[in-house]
């Protein structure tokens, strides 16, 4: 029997790379994986899969490379974000913002359009829990896919909800397409969770909890995010009860923040010494002092109003209609999901510290 032909966009990227090492895994799939860099030391690669370079914002060259793969299914992943403080700036002007809106919706356009044009039969797409908790005020407990979006205060999370909105629109006929927003997600490779609270150790920030420290917050681990993909894919090609839909992909476990930073930097023997609670409405203070001091001096701030806001508000959904319509279910728990990327990172900075 022929193999499903499937392509990748950001398929050597942190969670692209892991979709593609699951459906290898399948053994019943042929794989493009298409981004703007081929695989790193670090990235696992397969002799199996092709590898292409191409740019998502150049719609001949996509729809060339398109036609020459003729996938029948485009899972999509190809994105940007801000780190840090810049993550929470609405101005769509400057040069790195106008580059995510770009790339996660002229970019997402283009892969639509040269995905129906090449004949595929539909497009799973990475989405993000940022289309509804990027309304930053607001709290979200247990929140589910009937909860209206289109409020979300970043440019990321705008830019993530114009795309999904694009891809579920698109789905039409035999052209079927579904988005997948996940929760943050956290893995071996990981470029910005786990990386993000181990700093704090060297920062001397451990002992200081924003807020109460009791909200609750989700997260997921890569390989749980790529199985969700699979899934989604079968049930385009099978069944198609996920077609325009959307569904959240965490990994089932709300946590709090210290909990979780608590659990990450035991794993690296970081225990702290003593705990400091400084108020949210102290904290937003603070935000806004940082804010206006970075906009009077023209430097960036580390710190914000919305890191407040990220860090003191409850951030959690439901995955029901992932496991009632894809059969989803989190397959490494919390738990084990950290041991295993923190050990990662141990590895990795006990090599660089040799150097």
């Amino acid at each position: 029997m022929p193999s499903t032909r499937i392509l990748v966009t950001g398929g050597t990227g942190f969670l692209g790379s892991e979709i593609v090492s699951a459906l290898v895994t399948a053994k019943v799939f042929s794989i493009t994986a298409l981004d703007l860099n081929p695989p790193s030391l670090n990235t696992p690669s397969y002799p199996s899969v092709s590898y292409v370079r191409c740019d998502i914002l150049n719609p001949s060259a996509l729809s060339s490379l398109f036609k020459a793969a003729r996938p029948e299914i485009i899972v999509h992943t190809a994105a940007v974000n801000l780190l840090g403080a810049k993550r929470y700036g609405t101005e769509k002007r400057g040069k790195e913002e106008g580059a995510v809106m770009r790339v996660n919706v002229d970019g997402t356009r283009n892969v639509l359009e040269a995905a129906r044009a090449c004949g595929a039969k539909g497009v799973v797409y990475t989405s993000s829990v940022t289309v509804l908790v990027d309304e930053l005020e607001g709290d979200f407990r247990n929140a589910d896919e009937g909860w209206g979006i289109g409020r979300a205060g970043t440019v990321y999370g705008e830019s993530k909800t114009i795309a999904e909105q694009l891809v579920l629109a698109s789905n039409e006929g035999g052209y079927k397409t579904c988005a997948l927003r996940a929760a943050p997600i956290f893995g071996p490779r990981d470029p910005i969770t786990i990386p993000t609270i181990h700093s704090c150790i060297a920062h001397g920030e451990t002992p200081f909890i924003l807020g109460t420290g009791t909200n609750l917050q989700d997260y997921v681990y890569v390989a749980n995010v790529a199985d969700a993909h699979v899934l989604a894919i079968h049930n385009l090609l099978g069944p198609g009860t996920a077609a325009g839909e959307a569904f959240f992909i965490t990994n089932g476990e709300p946590v709090t923040v210290r909990d979780l930073c608590l659990a990450v930097w035991k794993e690296f023997d970081h225990f702290p010494r003593f705990e400091l609670r400084i108020p949210e409405r102290m904290a937003w203070w603070v935000g806004w002092g940082v804010e206006w001091v970075s906009w009077a001096t023209g430097r960036k701030a580390t710190f914000c109003r919305g890191i407040v806001w990220d860090a003191t508000k409850a951030r959690y959904v439901s995955i029901e209609k992932a496991r009632r319509v894809l059969g989803y279910e989190p397959r490494v728990r919390l738990p084990e999901a950290l041991a295993i990327s923190c050990q990662y990172f141990k590895r990795q900075f006990s090599e660089q510290a040799k150097r």
